[in-house]
Order: C-alpha cells, then structure tokens, then sequence
C-alpha cells in the first residue's frame, strides 16, 4: 500500500511530467522551414520566430502559441491566406504578416480564423498589405488587440477587402486596434455578445459596418475620415456610448431598423450628416455631443418612439432635417441644447420659455435656397423665424423639444469645431 507521502509524490511528479509535455517550446531562425516547425509542434507548444523574412502559407491545425521574437515578417506571397487556423485555443503575436492573395471569391486573409478555431487570440501584430486583415468565421470567444491593420491602399475601395471581419461569432472582443485603408475597418455580420472598444478606424468606406448582430457593446473608439462612421443597420439590443465620430465624408453615426438601444455620450463633429436615424424604434440618445455637422440629424423613415434626451446640438448648420406626418416630441422630460434656440428663459430656470421647433420655415426655405445660408445670422432671417412661430398655419410637422435648455451640457464642446473630412 503507497503511503500517503508517496501517493502525493508520484502525483506531482506526474503532474510537472504532464506540464513539461505542454510547455515546449521551438526556435525558428531565418533559413529555418517555419511550416515543417509548427506541424510537427505538439499541441500547447509556444513556437518562437525569431526576427526575418519567412515566406510562407501556414496552417495552424493544433493549439499552439506562435510568437514573433522582435517582429519577424511572414509573407504570404500574394497568394491564399498568409496564416489559417482551423483549431481552437490558437494564440498569434508579435509577428508582421502580410502578402496575402487578392481573391475577393476566397476571401484571402492575412489570418483566416475558421470555423472551430474559437478563443483565438491575435495580439500585437502588423497586418499589412492584405486582402482581408482578419477574417473570423464561426469562431467563438476570440480576442483582436492592439494589431495595425491596413490594407491594399492603392486599390479602389470596392476591390478590397476588410480590416477584421466578423461572422457567425459570438463572444469576441476587439480592442486598441488602428484599422485603415480597408474597404469597412471592422465588419460585422450575425455577430453577438461582442465588445469592440479602443480601436481607431479611418480611411476607409465605413468605419464599421454592423448588420443582424445583436446584444453588442461598442465604446471608446475614434472613428474619422471614412465615408460613414459606425453604420448599425438591422440590429437591436446595442450599447453605443463614448466613441467620437468625426471628419467623415457622409454620417457620424448611422442608426437603421434599429430597436431597444442605447446611444449616449458620443461625440458626432464635423459630419456631411452627425445621425443617420432610418426606421428607429425604441431607442434612447442621450447625452450626445452633435457639433459643426453641416447636418445635424437626419431623420427619416417613421423613426419614432424614441427617448431623446440631454444632447447638444451646436452650430450644425442644419440641426435636423425630417420629413414626416406628424410632429415628433424630442426632450419632454428633460430638453435638450439648440445653439440656433431663439426663445428666452424668464424664470431663469435653464429651461427655455417656448417650446423648440427645428423645420421652421426658414429650414425649409434653405433647402430650396441654400444661398439663404450665407444669411443664417442676419436680424432679417432671424424675424422671419419669429414670424413663422406666429403664424402656425405656415408651420410643417417637425421635431420639437418642449423644454429646451439654455445652456449645453458638454462645455468643451468648441474643441470639436473644424474637424472636417480631409479626403484620403
């Protein structure tokens, strides 16, 4: 009969024997056959490429940890997927991956997580001169951080592919990735629980592109110089908060079929078009900064039942142009901020003493005539807007805050002025 001491000796002698088997780890050096290295890894081994040029396509077919030792380059040759991963538990780091094919069919990928390959981890890495930077696929639980990723920069925006795409995934966490020159920086399709924070997304057709993707928290990223910022289209369930949209060449943010959502605490400057809202239901915007846009919100498609309250909308040039059948009631409970607000506030109490109306008739005459701009802050049009508030029969159903307040609630907010799309 063992005695106890033994009994636990030999239990952890098997234990350091079973630990050693899973810690191995393998060199590889310039001249060295990386691919030849990691299939004959054992599962849980750390490979370690030193730093070089390796051309290679890699399948990565066990668990394994494959880190680059100064930056090593892998290059796929312009040819299929620089690195595919078909097995679960797969971290990649430090390396420069590049050099992938050009095959839209294909999908080719600087890294090409398949289905299966779930908790992932793509940390620290350059991806560059891809078709796709990532594409992930029915791979659940993976993590995206602090990679550049930037794409075939030559190519028109139609011919390229995006910077990390996500499908069929549940879990995933991107952060503090700097994504450009890509057709959508971060594409997003039948993709849930996920969190995308940190990450700057620019030079690039959207920003992000959401679709059918639901329960997602998207928060603290820089989304600039695109054609559109952050387009969610077809989603519920989002948490939008934090992020600054700015500089794009069409909208901020976008928000299309969209229910039961939170949108707060973002800051849209310097925008052809701050919001976007097509068909929202449900939804609440709050605390949102809406700055220097040339329009502030568009508003469209009978997005009504919507909680909108506490924003600042500052020096648009347009504050919201909508087209509708009935008045839409923004800031019932608590008013929100309008630079071009022409009432007074008697008893002093920050709220404005008459309602806000935005499509007034000087709105619309701008529209028709958008020279009048020239004249926004002249005493003419300025009694003019006075005029249409007494005569109702001139009015057209617009958005009107009840209780507009006097003063906005983000006092930088002329930090935001002047940041207007520079082209790429």
């Amino acid at each position: 009969m063992k005695t106890p001491v033994l009994a636990l000796a030999l239990a952890l002698a098997a234990l350091i024997g079973a630990g050693s088997a899973v810690a191995a780890t393998l060199t590889v050096r310039p001249g060295d056959d990386l691919a030849a290295v990691v299939k004959a890894a054992a599962p849980g081994d750390v490979v370690e490429v030193a730093r070089g040029f390796y051309r290679v396509n890699l399948l990565i077919d066990k668990p394994l940890t494959l880190r680059g030792i100064n930056r090593p380059t892998l290059s796929g040759g312009q040819t299929g997927d620089t690195i595919r991963v078909t097995a679960p538990d797969v971290v990649i780091e430090g390396l420069i991956v590049r050099d992938s094919g050009d095959s839209l069919k294909d999908q080719n990928a600087g890294i090409y997580l398949y289905p299966g390959a779930h908790r992932a981890v793509v940390q620290n890495c350059d991806l560059t001169y891809n078709l796709f930077g990532l594409w992930i696929e029915k791979a659940n639980d993976v993590r995206v951080q602090g990679n550049t990723i930037t794409g075939k920069r030559e190519y028109n925006s139609s011919q390229r592919g995006n910077g990390v795409q996500l499908y069929n995934t549940t879990g995933a966490r991107i952060f503090d990735n700097n994504i450009s020159f890509v057709r959508d920086a971060l594409y997003v399709d039948v993709s849930h629980h996920a969190i995308f924070r940190g990450n700057k997304l620019h030079h690039s057709r959207y920003g992000t592109h959401y679709m059918n993707s639901y329960h997602n928290l998207w928060e603290d990223n820089d989304s600039y110089y695109n054609r559109g910022g952050l387009a969610l289209m077809e989603v519920r369930d989002q948490v939008v908060r934090n992020n600054r949209a700015w500089g794009n060449s069409d909208h901020g943010i976008m928000l299309r079929t969209i229910q039961d959502s939170v949108i707060e605490n973002n800051v849209v400057a310097g925008n052809n078009r701050g919001f976007f809202i097509y068909d929202v239901e449900y939804a609440t915007l709050r605390g949102n900064l809406v700055v220097d846009n040339v329009v502030g919100v568009h508003l469209a498609a009978g997005s009504t039942r919507n909680v909108v309250e506490g924003n600042d909308f500052i020096a648009n040039r347009e504050q919201v142009r909508y087209v509708g059948a009935r008045d839409e009631r923004w800031g019932a409970q608590s008013g929100n901020h309008w630079s071009n607000y022409l009432g007074w506030d008697r008893d002093g109490n920050g709220i404005g003493d008459v309602p806000y109306e935005a499509n007034d008739m000087v709105d619309r005459l701008t529209w028709q005539h958008p020279s009048m701009k020239l004249l926004l802050a002249s005493p003419a049009v300025q009694a003019l807007r006075l005029v249409g508030q007494q005569f109702p029969i001139l009015r057209v159903p617009s958005v009107v805050d009840p209780k507009p307040r006097m003063q906005p609630g983000n006092q930088h907010w002329s930090q935001w002025r002047g940041k207007h799309f520079s082209g790429q």
